[in-house]
């Protein structure tokens, strides 16, 4: 009589049927009839998602490319899985994906919108913010929140000498000119895309409750920008890109300002051009600046003594001028 020997952990009373066993060779494929090709849904979804992939990164819109292309390749799979293949959980695994997606191209797609300057800003943008790659988001962001656009009329003055506080706005002319004069003699023009202010604004950053030193008188129409001054040194604390530009673009206006005072008659055309073609006069007035704030303890010291100093010069230059017949 055959005996077969139980394991140990065997249960008792049950005895394993070896005469039906097979047993399947480590060497041989558990796949020995392959399935027909899928339909062509399947591959074409898969095909969208290889060329998502290979999208290189220094395309411009890769990254909306391949949120397109992945929904596009998840919708196909749900078609596939509905119609095709009757797979529920593919369907709902690749209804998530669409939805993450779709979401994804969305967002991508609203960041990419066209930004509706106003148009009484557009010029100011384009000349002075767009050269250097300010994003037209962020510069609707420090115009949109806390500036206003003002207007003055032909007479009217924007600051007063010994009078006006500098501590309250920082403004930008749009349209129009404005005249500069210290103690009644004429300094220099302000034309459009330039700041007002700049030179108070940069020289009393550290000083508080001082007083405008020259008076600001619109000569036409005018109509400016003007920011809060707290408001936006808070803003630009916040957003260190923008603060190195107005660093550049209030040195520069400060620069345009000492080339005018040496050239009173300069106007909004040639003005244009002193970075490209500066005379010497001009130069040895940045030199002179620099030798000023140089020879003192304290740089914005200098640079209001420099600026009385030139204005007095220049005053004492226009008196022998006036006497020859």
């Amino acid at each position: 009589m055959d005996t077969t020997a139980i394991s140990p952990l065997t249960p008792l009373g049950i005895i394993p049927d070896l005469k039906n066993a097979t047993s399947v060779p480590f060497n041989e494929t558990a796949c020995e009839n392959w399935k027909e090709i899928h339909h062509l849904v399947f591959h074409v979804a898969n095909i969208c998602f290889a060329a998502g992939l290979v999208i290189p990164t220094t395309l411009n819109l890769h990254m909306i490319f391949l949120r397109g292309l992945l929904s596009i390749g998840c919708a196909l799979f749900i078609i596939w899985a509905t119609l095709y293949r009757c797979a529920l959980d593919i369907m709902i695994w690749n209804s998530v994906f669409l939805v993450v997606n779709l979401l994804h191209f969305i967002y991508l797609v609203y960041k990419r919108r066209p930004i509706k300057i106003e148009k009484e800003l557009s010029s100011l943008y384009k000349r002075m913010f767009e050269p250097l790659h300010v994003p037209p988001e962020l510069f609707q962001r420090l115009t949109g929140q806390f500036c206003n656009i003002q207007t003055l009329k032909a007479g009217q003055a924007y600051a007063a000498e010994d009078k006006t506080s500098v501590d309250d706005r920082l403004s930008i002319l749009l349209k129009g000119k404005m005249k500069v004069s210290y103690r009644g003699h004429f300094l220099h023009n302000i034309y459009p895309c330039a700041f007002i202010d700049s030179p108070e604004f940069r020289s009393t950053q550290m000083n508080r409750g001082e007083k405008f030193q020259v008076t600001i008188i619109a000569d036409d129409n005018c109509k400016f920008l003007c920011w809060s001054r707290e408001r936006l040194t808070y803003f630009l604390e916040t957003e260190p890109f923008l603060y190195e530009i107005f660093k550049y673009l209030i040195g520069k206006d400060i620069t345009n300002k000492l080339y005018s005072l040496n050239d009173p008659t300069l106007n909004d055309k040639a003005s244009k051009k002193i970075d490209r073609q500066p005379s010497l006069c001009s130069q040895l007035s940045v030199m002179q600046m620099r030798n000023s704030m140089a020879s003192t303890s304290d740089s914005e010291d200098g640079l209001q003594m420099f600026l009385r100093g030139t204005s007095s010069s220049s005053s004492l230059l226009t008196g022998p001028a006036e006497q020859l017949p």
